[in-house]
C-alpha cells in the first residue's frame, strides 16, 4: 500500500469517524423512546430537547424528518435563551452532511451564545460546536487548523464538563487526526488515553467502540497486527448484543483492515462483502465506497490487478470520492500503476496526463491563495497610507478652523454671557426639579435595600434560631432522654438476672427490644439535629457521611465533590448541608426514589449543586400553589446564600434539581 493511497483512505475513515451519531448502540429503544416522549403532554422544554435528539439522529438517514424536528425544536426552545442556543448547533447537525458553510455558520453561532452559559451539558455543546466548526473548514483551513481547535478549544472546555467521557471523545479526534499525519505514535497515545477513561466511565458506550476501532486503524496502518486484532475483538463484544446497528458497517471497514495487514485476503474480501451490503442497506454512502477501496487495496496485494483497475474506474465513474481534488490526484495516480501493471502503457499514460493536469491545478490553486494573500496585504497598505495622508490634511484644516473659531469667539462673549446667563436661570429652576425627583428615586432605592438587608437578617436569624434550637433538642434528646431510656434498659435487663422466674417472659424480653430501637431512633434523629461530621471534618466529607447515612439495601446515592474548600464560614457550611439534607429527604420520602445522584462543585465563591433522582416526578406547574415546609425551608436557605435553583421534573419521569450559591453573603 503506497503512502498516498494510505494517506487517502485515513482522510475518508476520519470524516466518517467524525460524522458518527452518538447515539446508544440499541437504536431501535432509543428511537422508540424518544417517539413517545413527544406523544405525551411535557414542557416546552423537554420537547425542545427530544426534537433536538431526533435531528441527530435522522441527519444521515432522513433530511427531511431532520428538518421537520429541527423546525418543531426551535420553536418549543423559543422562549428559553439556552434552548434557543442550543437551536443554532442543532441546525450545524443538520447541515452537517451536506451543507458545510451553513453548518460551519451555525456552529459559529452556537458556540458564541452557549458562552453564556457554565452548566456541564453547555460546555458540552461548546466543546461540540468548536470541533464541528473546524471540520467543517478543514479543507479550506487544512489539519494545523482543527489540530489548533481540538487542543486549545474543545478539549479544554470538555474538561470542565467534569465529565471524563467528553474529554475521551476528543482524545479519539485528536488520535484520529494525528493518525492522518503519519504521527502513529502519538495517536495511539491520545486513543489510549480516551480508551482508560472510557473503560471506567463508560465501559459498554458507544463512544468506546469508536476509540476501539480507532485503535485498530491506528494500529493497522502501523503494522500492529496483534493490537489491531485485540481491540476489534473488544468493540465486536460492544456490538454483539445489538446486531442490527447501524454501526457494523464501520466495524467490518475495520475488520476489514485488520486482515489485510495480516495478509488473510480471503477474510479481508469477506468482511468487505458484509460492509457493503450493511453500508447500501443503512444508506451510508461515504463509507460504501470506501469498502470499494479497501477491495482495492486487496486485489493490488494479490496482484490481480484488472480487478484492481476496475474497481478504480467504478470509483470515478460513481464520483463520490472523487469529489475533492486531492482524492481524485491520489485515484489517478492508482489508475496510472494499475495500468502500467497491465501493460496498457496508452492508459497509463492517459491517467498520468490526468494526474499531472489535477496537481497542476492543486498548484495553481495555492499559488491563486498566495497571491490572494499578497495582493490583500498590498491593498491593506495602501489604504493605511491614504488614511494618514487625509489624517493629516484633516488636522491642518481643524488648526485653521480652530483660529477662526477663536476670533469669532471672542467677538460673541457678551453676547454669549448675557444669553448664557438667561439660560442658566430656566435652567436651574429645571434642574432644581430633577433634583427633587432623583432624590426621591434615590430614597425610595435605600428603603428597597435597607428592606431586602431586613429581610436577609430575619431570615439568618430564623435559620440560626432554628440551629439553636435543634442542637438543644439534640442534646436533651441525646443526654436526657437518652440516658432515660438507658437506665430503663438496664433496669429491665437486670430483672432478668434477679427474679429467674420473668427469665424467659416473652413479653419482657420484647418491651427490651423496644426499648433498644427506641434508643436507636433517638439517636438517628440526635444524630440528624446536629451533623458532628461537618463540625469536624467539614462540607465535603460530611456531605459524602450524609449520602451514605441514607444509603441501604434498595436504594443507592452517587456524590461527586469537585473542587469545594475548607475555608467556607461555617454557617454557609451549615445551610449547605441543610439544603443537601432537604433533597435527599424529599427524593426518598415523596419522590420514592431508588437511585440519586448528587453533585457539588465550587468555583471561587460560588457553589453549584446538581440533584438528580428517578422517582416519580411531578407535574412542574402544581408546586406554584404549595407551600410545603420542605419547600420554604428549602427556598428560604437559598435566598439567605443569596442563590437560586431551577427544578426539572415531569410525572413518571423523576426530577432534577440546579441550585447556584454564593459561598460568602453579605451582613
Amino acid at each position: 500500500m503506497t503512502k498516498t493511497f494510505l494517506f487517502l483512505i485515513c482522510i475518508l475513515v476520519s470524516f466518517k469517524s467524525a460524522g458518527q451519531q452518538q447515539v446508544p448502540l440499541n437504536e431501535k429503544h432509543y428511537l422508540d423512546s424518544l417517539q413517545h416522549v413527544l406523544q405525551k403532554k411535557i414542557a416546552d422544554s423537554s420537547r425542545a430537547t427530544t426534537n433536538f435528539l431526533l435531528v441527530e439522529y435522522w441527519k444521515f438517514k432522513d433530511t427531511l424528518k431532520s428538518k421537520a424536528y429541527l423546525a418543531a425544536g426551535t420553536v418549543a426552545a423559543r422562549n428559553d435563551r439556552y434552548l434557543s442556543a442550543l437551536a443554532l448547533f442543532y441546525k450545524g447537525q443538520y447541515y452537517f452532511n451536506w451543507n458545510k458553510p451553513k453548518a460551519s455558520e451555525a456552529f459559529k453561532k452556537a458556540e458564541g451564545a452557549l458562552s453564556h452559559f457554565s452548566t456541564k451539558k453547555a460546555y458540552a455543546k461548546r466543546a461540540a460546536s468548536w470541533y464541528n466548526y473546524a471540520l467543517m473548514n478543514i479543507d479550506k483551513m487544512g489539519y494545523a487548523f482543527i489540530t489548533k481547535v481540538t487542543l486549545e478549544k474543545a478539549i479544554p472546555i470538555a474538561e470542565k464538563t467534569g465529565d471524563p467521557s467528553v474529554v475521551a471523545y476528543y482524545y479519539t479526534q485528536l488520535a484520529t487526526i494525528l493518525m492522518n499525519n503519519y504521527q502513529f505514535s502519538k495517536a495511539a497515545s491520545y486513543n489510549e488515553k480516551a480508551i482508560a477513561l472510557l473503560e471506567k466511565k463508560a465501559p459498554r458506550s458507544t463512544d468506546l467502540m469508536f476509540s476501539y476501532l480507532t485503535g485498530v486503524s491506528i494500529n493497522s496502518y502501523d503494522n500492529q497486527g496483534e493490537k489491531a486484532r485485540k481491540l476489534l475483538e473488544k468493540a465486536q463484544r460492544i456490538l454483539k448484543p445489538y446486531p442490527s446497528s447501524l454501526n457494523y458497517p464501520l466495524y467490518y471497514y475495520n475488520e476489514a483492515l485488520y486482515y489485510s495487514t495480516i495478509k488473510s485476503f480471503d477474510k479481508a474480501l469477506n468482511s468487505i462483502d458484509k460492509g457493503v451490503t450493511l453500508a447500501k442497506k443503512y444508506n451510508q454512502q461515504q463509507l460504501y465506497q470506501q469498502f470499494f477501496f479497501r477491495r482495492y487495496d486487496v486485489y493490488q496485494q494479490q496482484k490481480k490487478y484488472g480487478k484492481a483497475r476496475q474497481i478504480l474506474l467504478d470509483i470515478v465513474k460513481e464520483g463520490t470520492l472523487t469529489a475533492k481534488i486531492n482524492d481524485r490526484v491520489t485515484i489517478y495516480s492508482e489508475l496510472a500503476k494499475m495500468s502500467e501493471k497491465l501493460g496498457d502503457y496508452k492508459e497509463a499514460y492517459h491517467w498520468l496526463n490526468n494526474y499531472s493536469q489535477a496537481s497542476d491545478s492543486i498548484s495553481s490553486d495555492q499559488t491563486k491563495v498566495k497571491i490572494n494573500e499578497l495582493e490583500t496585504r498590498y491593498r491593506s497598505a495602501k489604504s493605511l497610507q491614504k488614511i494618514q495622508a487625509l489624517q493629516s490634511e484633516n488636522r491642518q484644516a481643524q488648526l485653521g478652523a480652530r483660529n477662526d473659531n477663536l476670533y469669532k469667539l471672542i467677538l460673541g462673549m457678551g453676547c454669549l454671557f448675557l444669553l448664557l446667563l438667561l439660560v442658566f436661570v430656566l435652567f436651574s429652576a429645571r434642574s432644581r426639579r430633577k433634583l427633587a425627583r432623583q432624590r426621591e428615586i434615590n430614597y425610595r432605592q435605600q428603603l428597597s435595600e435597607m428592606e431586602r438587608k431586613q429581610q436577609l437578617k430575619i431570615a439568618k436569624a430564623m435559620l440560626e434560631g432554628e440551629e439553636l434550637e435543634r442542637e438543644r433538642v439534640a442534646r436533651d434528646l441525646h443526654d436526657g432522654l437518652g440516658g432515660m431510656l438507658s437506665g430503663v434498659k438496664i433496669g429491665l435487663s437486670g430483672l432478668t438476672d434477679t427474679q429467674r422466674g420473668i427469665t424467659d417472659d416473652k413479653d419482657l424480653h420484647r418491651i427490651i427490644g423496644q426499648l433498644d430501637s427506641s434508643v436507636t431512633e433517638l439517636r438517628r434523629i440526635a444524630r440528624n439535629m446536629v451533623p458532628e461530621t461537618l463540625l469536624k471534618f467539614g462540607l465535603e466529607t460530611a456531605l459524602k457521611d450524609l449520602c451514605e447515612f441514607y444509603m441501604r439495601d434498595g436504594l443507592l446515592i452517587t456524590s461527586e465533590m469537585f473542587g469545594i474548600k475548607k475555608d467556607i464560614a461555617m454557617n454557609v457550611q451549615l445551610n449547605i448541608y441543610r439544603i443537601v439534607q432537604e433533597l435527599i429527604s424529599n427524593a426518598i420520602k415523596h419522590a420514592h426514589a431508588n437511585n440519586l445522584i448528587l453533585q457539588c462543585s465550587q468555583n471561587e465563591n460560588t457553589m453549584f449543586i446538581t440533584f438528580e433522582d428517578n422517582g416519580i416526578g411531578f407535574d412542574m406547574a402544581s408546586i406554584s400553589d404549595k407551600k410545603g415546609m420542605g419547600l420554604e425551608n428549602l427556598k428560604n436557605r437559598i435566598a439567605f446564600l443569596q442563590g437560586k435553583f431551577e427544578v426539572h421534573s415531569m410525572p413518571g419521569e423523576g426530577t432534577s434539581i440546579d441550585i447556584e450559591l454564593k459561598t460568602s453573603t453579605d451582613e
